[in-house]
């Protein structure tokens, strides 16, 4: 993966990356929103010290660890990945409620349009505030949308300290049960 430079992650600000997604997909995976790395590089949880790519293959997801640039081979798996707020930024907290709460309408209307079976969403925090939830805890949710359930995950940013590769993989290994 080729290393993005400052001026690389400053002209990413504000880039969209397309959403990986299939219609009847088992787990549609939703991040936050982009970083700069991925923003720069065009793909989603493109940040070495993510812990994305690293917990979906030590759960048993994939059956070797994908790289960000092998995202399109999500699909062959029943996954996908989107993201609550489109635009690129360089932490989650500069996003406000508002971008938030659309990006939950945004989502909804996703889910709908593609039934996953499962939709995941990476960081309580994020979706408390999206779907104004906030009692929301990490696990299966009590709401739907439509047939598809919810699932909140930790956010695999490599910044949150309170779940760290194990605990996180234990996490996603949660979900893949439920799944199958």
């Amino acid at each position: 993966m080729t290393r993005p430079t400052a001026d690389d992650l400053a002209a990413a600000r504000d880039r969209t990356i397309p959403d990986v997604v299939g219609d009847g997909l088992a787990v549609l995976f939703c991040g936050i929103n982009p970083g700069l790395w991925s923003g720069a590089l065009g793909r989603h949880f493109a940040r070495p010290g993510n812990r994305f790519w690293p917990a979906l293959h030590r759960s048993g997801f994939t059956p070797r660890q994908l790289r960000p640039d092998e995202q399109h081979e999500l699909l062959s798996y029943g996954l996908g990945v989107t993201n609550l707020v489109a635009r690129t930024t360089a932490r989650a907290d500069e996003l406000t409620g508002d971008e938030l709460a659309a990006g939950a309408q945004r989502l909804t209307r996703l889910a709908q349009r593609h039934r996953p079976r499962r939709l995941a969403v990476l960081g309580v925090t994020a979706y408390r505030s999206g779907f104004a939830r906030p009692k929301a805890t990490i696990g299966p949710q009590a709401e739907r949308i439509g047939e598809t359930a919810i699932w909140v995950l930790p956010n695999p940013s490599g910044l949150n300290a309170h779940y760290q590769l194990d605990a996180l993989t234990a996490e996603f290994a949660r979900l893949r049960a439920a799944a199958e």
